[in-house]
């Protein structure tokens, strides 16, 4: 009877009891007939809503709401990287893993003995578990007993489980509905040293190595796989080495290394730079590794498809390569025919062993290309800082005016980039929205708008990539949410894009944005009109970048001219009333913004 005129109860019934725990109040309804939104923090479990409506004629009704809140977020264990155990000797007969064969040696070890930090989490207590890599995790299997059986390195997998019971869950073994949970992968050392339960001495040989970068820094958490008479994985630790003791011998064996962590490491701008002079050649690159390194779609050649995938991963466009891994490896005592062409044939990524010796101990290093990385600055280990090689500031010119609501464009200008090679940066802008980039010395294939909804843009140029040598680099227009101070909305980071650049001389600098005095431009905008359609009158707006002259036209769909109105506009926000009387006219109209350099043209509806 009265929309505009509603009194609205809602109730609480907390656990669909049936009693009613309480009014909600104004903060927690909100919106007008017929849209309306409730708000709040509610406890897990099964409610309702009661929802009571009255309006000005004294008509009465209401509706039960029933809703629930369902714990969806799975607790996320931090595991210890690796543990080390030593087998104990049983008593005669015993089968300690119950798997039916008699064990010798046996130690038991706990799922809770690798969580490196407590869990917290909204349905607890939290439950932890643990599995043999590729065996079915069961809540219920807390611990594992270990034995002869098992590799001298043993992956396995830690879960913890919450206490809720998600009905969307899909669990371990297929089925819908139980608990939330993830896991953590680490590694046992089972190691035979004290007793020699499984009368490992007789009869073997070892292998071993050091996996490092071609600068001889050593690579860490590399899977090394050795594969023949015994199989066994083990990851290196942040020495780089690695070694398989206990292994029968007068076998075959081979050892594969396997890296596929973090592709963006050490991967920039600046390496676009170097690749593209020696596809030109002018300054070739000095080893086979490196020319390795340019090969990210592992072609076998170095081409302008290897410069778009880095730069794709440069702005976090894509999160690895798609036909290469991280790293690849290379058998540190290999040759290349020719240093500049590895490919001339193929080159060893494996180690073999045929027919270890007993007591023997086979020496097989390993040196790691990290894909991407020409120029040398991949972290390959956790004590290996990364160098800040910076000499100074490279800065990046913006005006630092105090903008309001709305549509504004914003010029990043550099007026030295002539002196640059590349520059690369993240752009986070806060209490606004991206509306869309104007491309200057940066073009499209520059961006990354991969996190655009959270306010944040990648870039990576490059001088022989770009468009101009203007001193604009681009213009990002942005929708002001809230009004403020540009220096209070933008920022560079590192968050997803390294922030540094390269002068001519391959010198490192760091980019900071450099506010200053400049004329910002208000884009010119129309609005559409309010209320459409309309039978009496309606407002249209505008909005204008300075003080000026304006025409508001208004044609039927023939094209015909039914009102004109003009007349001397402030910059900003604008508005003008039109009645129904002066257009004389039913159905649908148009109406147009004119200005000397400008035109917007929208639809309205006259009703009967």
């Amino acid at each position: 009877c009265t929309p505009d005129d509603l009194t609205i109860k809602v109730f609480l019934d907390a656990f669909a009891d049936g009693i009613l725990d309480g009014q909600l109040d104004a903060t927690q309804v909100v919106g007008s007939y017929p849209d309306y939104t409730i708000r709040g923090e509610y406890p897990i479990g099964s409610h309702a809503f009661e929802v009571h409506v009255e309006d000005g004629c004294g008509n009465v009704n209401s509706v039960e709401i029933p809703f629930s809140v369902v714990d969806c977020k799975a607790p996320v264990p931090t595991c210890i990287n690796g543990l080390s155990i030593e087998l104990m000797p049983t008593e005669p007969g015993t089968d300690a893993d119950g798997d039916g064969d008699i064990d010798t040696g046996a130690m038991g070890i706990w799922a809770s003995d690798f969580i490196a930090s407590p869990v917290s989490d909204c349905s607890e207590p939290i439950k932890f578990s643990i599995n043999r890599d590729g065996d079915t995790p069961d809540i219920n299997q807390t611990g594992i007993v270990l034995t002869c059986d098992d590799p001298s390195t043993l992956i396995v997998e830690i879960y913890a489980w919450d206490s809720a019971f998600n009905p969307y869950a899909v669990q371990p073994d297929g089925t819908v509905g139980g608990p939330n949970y993830d896991h953590c992968e680490t590694y046992i050392l089972i190691q035979d040293n004290m007793f020699d339960v499984c009368g490992s001495t007789d009869g073997t040989g070892g292998i071993a190595g050091v996996i490092e970068t071609e600068w001889n820094n050593p690579i860490e958490d590399t899977e090394v796989l050795v594969s023949g008479a015994m199989n066994e994985l083990m990851l290196t630790e942040v020495d780089g080495l690695y070694e398989f003791n206990g292994l029968p011998a007068n076998e075959d064996y081979t050892i594969t290394p396997h890296n596929d962590q973090d592709p963006s490491n050490g991967v920039s701008t600046y390496d676009l730079v170097l690749i593209q002079k020696h596809i030109l050649g002018v300054d070739l690159l000095d080893s086979p590794y490196q020319i390795i390194a340019a090969d990210v779609d592992n072609t076998g050649s170095i081409s302008v498809s290897d410069l778009i995938m880095i730069r794709k991963v440069i702005l976090s466009v894509e999160d690895a390569f798609p036909n290469n891994t991280s790293w690849r490896f290379v058998e540190a005592a290999y040759e290349f025919p020719d240093p500049q062409n590895p490919w001339l044939e193929e080159f060893p990524e494996v180690v073999s062993v045929n027919d270890l010796g007993i007591d023997e101990l086979v020496i097989g290093d390993f040196i790691g290309v990290k894909i991407g990385d020409v120029s040398g600055d991949a972290q390959p280990n956790s004590l290996q800082s990364i160098e800040n090689r910076s000499i100074g500031e490279w800065g990046i010119e913006v005006a630092d005016e105090k903008v309001e609501v709305g549509q504004v464009r914003v010029p990043f200008r550099a007026s030295d980039l002539a002196n640059l090679q590349s520059y690369q940066f993240t752009l986070q802008v806060a209490n606004a929205q991206i509306v869309e980039v104007e491309y200057g010395s940066a073009g499209a294939d520059h961006f990354g708008m991969r996190y655009i909804d959270e306010g944040v843009m990648t870039i990576s140029w490059d001088e022989r990539s770009a468009l101009s040598t203007d001193e604009v680099l681009f213009t990002l227009v942005i929708q002001v949410e809230q009004a403020g101070r540009l220096s209070q909305m933008l920022q560079v980071s590192s968050r997803y894009t390294k922030a540094e650049a390269y002068d001519r001389v391959d010198q490192q600098r760091d980019i900071r944005l450099r506010f200053g005095e400049s004329q910002l431009q208000k884009v010119y905008e129309l609005h559409q009109n309010r209320p459409n359609p309309f039978q009496d009158r309606t407002v249209i707006s505008f909005e204008l970048p300075e003080q000026m002259e304006a025409t508001i036209k208004i044609r039927d769909v023939q094209g015909r001219l039914l009102h004109l109105i003009r007349g001397a506009y402030a910059k900003g926000y604008n508005e003008i009333s039109l009645k129904a009387a002066d257009v004389r006219a039913k159905g649908v109209l148009y109406y147009a913004l004119e200005t000397e350099d400008f035109t917007a043209t929208k639809r309205m509806m006259v009703l009967e």
